[in-house]
């Protein structure tokens, strides 16, 4: 006991100290800085003046017109994105809103907002920046459902484009969809890029559909892997309608080079010192 007392009385405050200090930076770790924020304005509170009406109403609005600044420049973001992606295929399509979504039915189907009107018909294939969405079930004049590729009961003929082995995908929620393989030892690794087959009679082949996440080559009775969609499935506001054409799956050539125009080497005889001037004008000289 006298020796525990003898080490408190030199170490002590050392020890109190060095606790305090831990004490503090857990509590700002922990908190944020909340605690120092408060202190800071509970003690300056009395030196601070209130804000008018006006000044508030000013404060509110700037705030206001902050915000609508950065949802249009995160609009204009995206629409470029879309006509990005809308000119690099041949076939002409159709851009549409997302213009209904059930909570209870997020990852199974969408509305879009265009219609027969439009010229929007069943079966046709809604696509995004990414690759495939889903096709379109349902047509109204000015509205169309569209089964997602997420949604359980879909059904696509799929393909892994390095080893070129098929098999069908079905939905399954979270932006994530599950292939069955019809050979028992596939040729699949993670990371595997996913497109649809040209055995599938839904989708014209070789449109993106995904990337390998996952693969249970023990699964029975057939071999299955998980994949991520390509498609922002989870956040989409614009989609694009396509008939069902295999031109969809091919992109736009690349534009030829101009050729620059370069001047007639006829043109001015001194440029080129290969071309001699014309001397047939000038007396020819006599031996």
């Amino acid at each position: 006991m006298y020796d525990l007392r003898r080490w408190w009385d030199r170490y002590g405050i050392q020890v109190t100290l060095t606790a305090l200090a831990l004490g503090t930076a857990l509590t700002l770790r922990y908190t944020h800085a909340g605690v120092l924020m408060e202190t800071y304005q509970w003690l300056t509170r009395p030196f601070q003046t209130k804000p008018t009406t006006q000044e508030r109403l000013a404060n509110a609005q700037m705030l206001e017109l902050q915000q609508r600044l950065v949802e249009l420049e995160n609009k204009n973001q995206r629409l470029e994105q879309l006509l990005g992606f809308v000119q690099s295929k041949k076939v002409q399509g159709i851009t549409a809103p997302v213009i209904g979504r059930s909570a209870d039915h997020w990852w199974q189907q969408i509305t879009l907002g265009r219609g027969s009107s439009d010229g929007v018909k069943e079966g046709a294939i809604v696509l995004s920046p990414g690759g495939l969405v889903g096709r379109v079930t349902q047509v109204t004049p000015t509205t169309s459902r569209v089964l997602l590729l997420t949604d359980p009961s879909s059904r696509v003929g799929v393909m892994v484009s390095r080893s070129r082995f098929m098999g069908y995908m079905r939905g399954k929620l979270g932006n994530r969809a599950v292939i069955a393989f019809f050979e028992k030892v596939p040729d699949v690794r993670q990371g595997d890029v996913v497109t649809t087959s040209s055995f599938s009679q839904l989708f014209p082949a070789g449109i993106p559909v995904g990337r390998v996440e996952s693969v249970d080559v023990a699964k029975a009775p057939a071999p299955e892997a998980v994949i991520e969609l390509s498609a922002p499935l989870n956040y989409l506001e614009w989609a694009v309608i396509y008939p069902h054409s295999p031109a969809l799956a091919e992109p736009l050539p690349a534009p030829s080079p101009v050729p620059s125009a370069s001047p007639s080497p006829t043109a001015n005889p001194s440029i080129n010192p290969t071309i001699a001037p014309d001397n047939s004008a000038s007396p020819t000289p006599t031996p």
